[in-house]
């Protein structure tokens, strides 16, 4: 992907939250992950009015290239490259959202994760969702957080795609744009079966097994 392809599948893609109820207002933020450095949604913006031209960049190293000053998550989503890159080395974008459904289930659930393995499609597209401590929005010790748990994860075979900041939203990665927005579909769609069906038991040991060898399940 080329930066300008970036740059308009991030736009291309905030827009589609937005439209759908998955962002509002200036809530979330997007990056791309490029050769030389990255692109994240501005501070402040709204992401169903992005424009390619307004994306902030920053090197490698965090420095702002230009004069867009990008989210306040910028941090957050360096570490999260870092970490996450060591398991899957092709991970190229992060998405940020307050999406309803994860932040009620934050507000309800009281175990390490967010969601028990209740269908297939998480068992196989989402994997686990640690849920986090809470932090203030922008914390530093939240990206602490969030690469503890990368790795821990990641040691034990089980590579994550996604973790939840409770009272925030989640925060999902892939190898690009429509991967990473298709990560976040099934997981808010899961969030909020969930909170229709709280009793809902999880799919047996076996049928997980089962998912694993038959399709790759990242649970």
């Amino acid at each position: 992907m080329t930066e300008s392809q970036a740059r308009e599948a991030i736009c291309r893609i905030g827009q589609s939250l937005f439209e759908r109820g998955y962002v509002h207002a200036t809530a979330g933020n997007i990056s791309v992950r490029l050769d030389d450095g990255f692109l994240i949604t501005p501070t402040d913006a709204c992401l169903g009015r992005l424009d390619p031209g307004d994306l902030a960049r920053v090197d490698l190293a965090g420095q702002l290239q230009g004069t867009t000053r990008p989210s306040k998550t910028l941090l957050l989503h360096r570490q999260i490259y870092a970490a996450a890159c060591a398991y899957h080395a092709a991970t190229r974008c992060i998405i940020h959202t307050h999406s309803t459904h994860c932040v009620a289930q934050s507000l309800r659930v009281q175990g390490a994760e967010l969601l028990d393995p209740i269908t297939p499609y998480f068992v196989m597209k989402v994997g686990h969702v640690p849920l986090l401590p809470y932090r203030r929005p922008g914390s530093p010790i939240a990206a602490a957080d969030v690469v503890e748990a990368i790795h821990r994860y990641g040691k034990q075979g089980t590579p994550l795609r996604a973790v939840m900041l409770p009272r925030l939203g989640p925060n999902v990665w892939h190898d690009h744009p429509e991967a990473a927005m298709a990560i976040l579909e099934e997981l808010e769609e899961t969030a909020r079966l969930q909170l229709l069906m709280p009793n809902a038991p999880s799919l047996p040991p076996e049928a997980i097994e089962e998912l694993r060898q038959s399709f790759s399940a990242v649970w």
